[in-house]
């Protein structure tokens, strides 16, 4: 083989990828990071959407971005900054009422009672349970993935040994129903993420690694100055100060494999690039069904991967305001702080939950989507020019095909639906927004790079979690070709902005190589 450029190549410059790029150039290897967008950052990154208003594109909040990556990289010594929101979530309801919940458990208590007294008392043990939930996976975020059975024998005789058999085939509906009775108060709490159906078993144990940021360091959780982009800017120039090369506007158009090795990558221009080691932070469908040729894999491999799930999909709507969003109608006289508007549940109930999940199931837009919104400038007034915010919403679901037509077809449709949605909560809301931009899992896939725009790179259901990511019997970040190693999302343990992935990657390759 000729001789190597790098001892490393990463493919992706994504949170996951820059983690990856910083440890392994710590430790003295020559690194090169190449990311085909003219930005880094993935699908965390901050983009001038509208001349002088600025968006989390993708990723909105920093919760689960691991403390020891945040102090091993030093990224507070690069610009790395967190709004801390209090209150953490406003669920404004069809009827008039609300409710905020707060940091403060007897702050939150107050507002629930309001539905339920029972529900109040019942909020502690509510966070109790996710705590213990939690803590069953939390200490293996910065390890190599157990298997469940590994789990259930390291509690076999302790106290938790019983609640791990009931978390496992658990519903978040089970789990909600039975700690609250009112339900707005029910509403406030559903979620399933990528399982997307409510009532489905084993929908707890996975929004148990959601609840992981329990254990995250209060101020390592908000809104990111500047935006999402703030993270990996500090990653980046954290990576850089370490000794990383990292390029942008370089697509690879392949990873080269000879004798069933990796040995670098080509370039969409035709340059060639060798190295010891290929690191992809791009998903497990596009690396091995992309990037690697076919007559590298074993047929039987390549269809395990097409089988893999990626079928969670979800809508991002950005918009330009020349004001707030008016939501006074659900506070007294003088009561409304904008901060309120960091954080925006719509959703009233759990059967509304559930509708939407069945929506997107059958191939349609969500007719009655359940929306997180945010208004970042509320807190950070540099995302937007004097006087004026900016609003992002994440939609749950979409399709990732629809039944009838295509996502540009049907954009203009699907947008106008959100902000009527909306608009039931905010009346003002049409006369405020100036420009806005609907993300669509097409528009996802095509800007991000990310199959079937999953932006967990694979659905975090059952079986798609912990050792069985991202397939059962291999082990997470080596794959089947020598030299070639993942660190994205798709990896243990999975999507949001954690570093996790990247560190556990990395760790990997440098105890491969003996370093």
């Amino acid at each position: 083989m000729p001789s190597v450029d790098y001892d490393i190549i990463i493919l992706g410059g994504g949170h996951n990828g820059l983690v990856a790029s910083a440890y392994l150039a710590q430790a003295g290897l020559k690194v090169r990071l190449l990311e085909r967008r003219d930005i880094l950052g993935g699908a965390c990154v901050t983009e001038e959407l509208f001349p002088g208003y600025r968006f989390s594109a993708c990723s909105y909040f920093c919760y689960l971005l691991q403390t020891k990556v945040i102090e091993d990289l030093e990224l507070r010594k690069y610009g790395f900054e967190v709004w801390h929101i209090d209150p953490w979530r406003f669920l404004p309801l069809p009827d008039g009422n609300r409710l905020l919940l707060w940091d403060g458990v007897e702050q939150t208590q107050e507002e629930l009672a309001r539905f339920s007294k029972r529900d109040a008392s019942n909020y502690p043990r509510w966070n109790a349970f996710w705590e213990r939930a939690a803590g069953i996976i939390y200490p293996h975020l910065l390890r190599p993935p157990p298997t469940v059975a590994e789990i259930a024998d390291r509690l076999t005789g302790t106290d938790d040994e019983e609640f791990f058999e009931r978390l496992l085939l658990a519903s978040m509906s089970d789990v909600v129903t039975e700690f609250f009775e009112s339900e707005p108060v029910r509403a406030a709490f559903i979620h399933a993420h990528d399982v997307g159906d409510p009532t489905a078993p084993g929908s707890a144990w996975c929004y148990a690694y959601i609840k992981c940021t329990i254990f995250s360091d209060p101020e390592n959780v908000g809104l990111v100055k500047g935006g999402m982009g703030g993270i990996t800017q500090a990653l980046a120039a954290s990576a850089r100060a370490r000794g990383a090369t990292l390029q942008t506007g370089a697509q690879v158009e392949r990873i080269l494999v000879e004798n069933a090795k990796a040995i670098g990558v080509a370039l969409a221009d035709g340059t060639e690039i060798r190295s010891r080691i290929v690191v992809s932070n791009a998903d497990p469908k596009r690396t091995f069904l992309k990037l690697v040729d076919a007559r590298h894999l074993d047929s039987r491999f390549t269809q395990r991967i097409k089988s893999l799930r990626t079928e969670a999909a979800y809508l991002k709507f950005h918009a330009a305001l020349k004001g707030l969003p008016d939501f006074s109608a659900y506070f007294a006289e003088g009561e409304f702080d904008p901060r309120f508007l960091a954080e925006v549940k719509i959703c009233p109930s759990i059967d509304y939950f559930a509708q939407a999940w069945a929506d997107a199931k059958r191939g349609l837009p969500s007719r009655a989507p359940v929306m997180e919104v945010q208004v970042p400038s509320a807190y950070d007034p540099t995302m937007a020019p004097p006087g004026h915010h900016v609003m992002s919403i994440w939609a749950l679901y979409a399709p990732v095909r629809l039944r009838e037509g295509t996502w540009e077809e049907r954009r203009k449709e699907v947008g106008a639906r959100l902000i009527e949605t909306l608009r039931a909560y905010a009346p003002n809301l049409r006369n405020v927004i100036t420009d806005s931009a609907l993300f669509t899992p097409a528009d996802i896939e095509q800007r991000m790079a990310m199959t079937d725009g999953n932006i967990r790179h694979l659905d975090m259901v059952p079986g798609q979690f912990l050792a069985q990511r991202p397939l059962p019997g291999w082990s997470s970040y080596r794959t089947p070709i020598a030299n070639l190693y993942l660190c994205g999302a798709g990896t243990h343990p999975g999507g949001e902005v954690t570093g996790a992935p990247g560190h556990n990657a990395a760790q990997m390759i440098l105890a491969d190589l003996g370093v």
